[in-house]
């Protein structure tokens, strides 16, 4: 007999339902015996011991299904060792409903603060599988993340439709795309949609460059311009700033989000018409593409033969090709960013992309 709990914290994305429903299908095709549990609405399923036993019809017709099944929260990893509002112990409760039942293992699906407390569980003595989830694709330790390419492939539908409404008034449309820390999304989308300007928070940007950029299309007889900006893009100027002094910044809301502020210099400058486009919460949204239902398959299946092997403590990544179950240790807390000087920024900035530096 195998008991095995699945949860799903933090953002919802494309392909959880898929990945769970990988791990469920491989235990169940080699193991005579099996129940699995569900916790409810991610770790705060896990403390409250809000949880169900599965069945098989529970993971069919899943994997085109997008969000997850067991819902999702986010309960912030700097606050797990902090008691709740009626003095609970996070900790203590979680691995209290954990022996409770008696499992093998607890499948994680989430991203970088979900991996945290995965790896706070694991120190903690449980057997913890955790499996990379967010549109980010910012977790250290793996190539790809699922929910990345179903949102690259929203993100860069967006700027596709903007370009004939663009091109129609000559305007300068600014899409805003998901990406507070790092700008993988916005690079791919922004490359993917063939945006003139992409704006990451890796490269801190000059506005008189962006403008200019703007301008040399201008000259050359193109009436519009389209910038691709991730949330968390930044300008020289307020990089130079401390964390204190940002946050007071962002904290006075003088705009609702960087794309606005963007549209002010840019119609300061020169004067064109500027729109702004925000995808928001479409880009978690619908059915996983084909590639993640593909990758979440194989990350769900190779959770499953670590749990039958019963080697735990690992987050299951893919590796130049390759399935690979990496340390948790390793790599808990470590943001996979873009690198300034990797090639496919060159790559862009041949092509004539500017990225306001």
């Amino acid at each position: 007999m195998k008991r095995v709990g699945l949860l799903t914290s933090g953002g919802d994305c494309q392909a959880l339902n898929a990945t769970m429903r990988g791990v469920v299908k491989g235990l169940s095709s080699n193991v005579d015996e099996l129940e699995v549990y569900g916790f409810m609405n991610g770790y705060k399923g896990l403390i409250y011991g809000d949880y169900r036993l599965l069945t098989s019809r529970d993971f069919s017709g899943i994997l085109t299904k997008g969000g997850t099944i067991l819902g999702s929260s986010r309960q912030p990893f700097k606050l797990m060792r902090e008691p709740d509002e009626k003095g609970l112990d996070k900790v203590a409760a979680m691995k209290q409903n954990y022996y409770k039942l008696r499992l093998d293992c607890l499948v994680i699906l989430g991203g970088n603060g979900t991996q945290k407390t995965a790896n706070l569980l694991r120190e903690e003595g449980l057997n913890i599988i955790h499996l990379p989830k967010t549109i980010d694709n910012d977790i250290w330790g793996t190539d790809m993340t699922f929910g990345f390419y179903s949102a690259v492939n929203i993100a860069t539908e967006a700027i596709d439709c903007i370009h004939t409404t663009a091109a129609s008034h000559n305007r300068v449309f600014i899409v805003e795309v998901m990406g507070h820390k790092v700008g993988w999304l916005t690079l791919y989308a922004g490359i993917a949609g063939g945006a003139d300007i992409i704006l990451i928070p890796e490269i801190p940007y000059d506005i008189k460059k962006v403008i200019a950029a703007i301008d040399r299309r201008t000259q050359a007889g193109k009436g519009f311009t389209i910038l691709a900006v991730a949330e968390g893009a930044i300008s020289k100027q307020d990089a130079k700033l401390s964390k204190k002094e940002y946050k007071k910044k962002l904290s006075e809301k003088k705009y609702p989000s960087v794309a606005y502020e963007l549209a002010e210099q840019i119609r300061e400058a020169n004067g064109p018409e500027v729109r702004i486009t925000v995808p928001g919460h479409t880009q978690r949204g619908g059915s996983p593409c084909p590639y993640d239902r593909v990758l979440s398959t194989r990350i769900g299946v190779t959770a499953a033969d670590l749990i039958m092997k019963e080697e735990y403590g690992y987050m299951v990544g893919i590796v130049n090709g390759k399935m690979k179950k990496v340390p948790l240790g390793e790599v808990s807390g470590r943001l996979k960013m873009v690198d300034p000087k990797d090639q496919i920024i060159q790559e862009a900035k041949l092509m004539g992309i500017s990225f306001g530096d």
